[in-house]
């Protein structure tokens, strides 16, 4: 399964390893991914999702119910 996050869509980044002698050579850039169960009070069930820790943040702020009517308008979720 790929490392990328089910509410954003976030996923790695490719760059540059930089010597100091300036040699550049390919990495990438991982997403910080956990995985992680919420209980959505509308359906009354529990979902398991995998989303980046800033959305971890956000879910904790905002709310899970409102972080997942914005994915869906976004397109990153079709039912959840």
């Amino acid at each position: 399964m790929s490392r990328v996050c089910e509410l954003t869509g976030k996923r790695a980044m490719v760059g540059n390893n930089v010597s100091h002698a300036m040699n550049k050579t390919k990495r990438k850039f991982s997403v910080n991914l956990v995985k992680k169960r919420f209980y959505i009070a509308e359906e009354d069930r529990w979902v398991s999702l995998k989303i980046s820790t800033a959305v971890l943040k956000t879910i904790n702020k905002n709310g899970i119910a409102a972080v997942l009517k914005k994915a869906k308008a976004n397109g990153f979720v079709k039912s959840v």
